[in-house]
């Protein structure tokens, strides 16, 4: 049986580049998510501000978990698209000395195959944040 490995190196490294992040550790201390582990299909460590990623590697066969963590007083709008139609939008509460943290659970076939896009809309360009995005098995 053929096993198709869903973390594509291509598309984290794209993901990376749009958050405005280099490559990074697997493991950091005082992160806001933890790594997802292989379910991941994308893991931004941090980012402060409006970001974003663009991944591939979404089977529509499995749900799809984006979760968004942030502090620094304020919030950050979250929205997810796949393939143009809008599959996820969300608000988070980024509180001053802790974690906000929300995430959006879709069954499986609502992200489709392929490519997807998640932005983040920061209230304020000090926010810091991080996202997960998993299709466990």
């Amino acid at each position: 049986m053929l096993r198709v490995r869903k973390t594509v190196p291509a598309a984290i490294l794209a993901a990376l580049a749009l958050s405005g992040m280099g490559a990074t550790p697997a493991t950091a201390a005082g992160g806001l998510l933890p790594h997802p582990g292989p379910d991941g299909l994308v893991w931004v460590e941090e980012s402060t501000g409006d970001g974003g990623v663009v991944s591939g590697g979404a089977s529509e066969r499995l749900p799809t978990i984006l979760t968004v963590a942030c502090e620094g007083g304020g919030s950050v709008r979250v929205r997810m698209h796949s393939r143009d139609a809008e599959v996820a939008a969300f608000t988070v509460d980024c509180p001053v000395g802790g974690v906000g943290l929300n995430s959006a659970t879709m069954d499986p076939g609502i992200v489709r195959s392929g490519s997807f896009t998640v932005g983040v809309d920061a209230s304020a360009q000090t926010l810091r944040w991080a996202l997960t995005v998993t299709q466990p098995e």
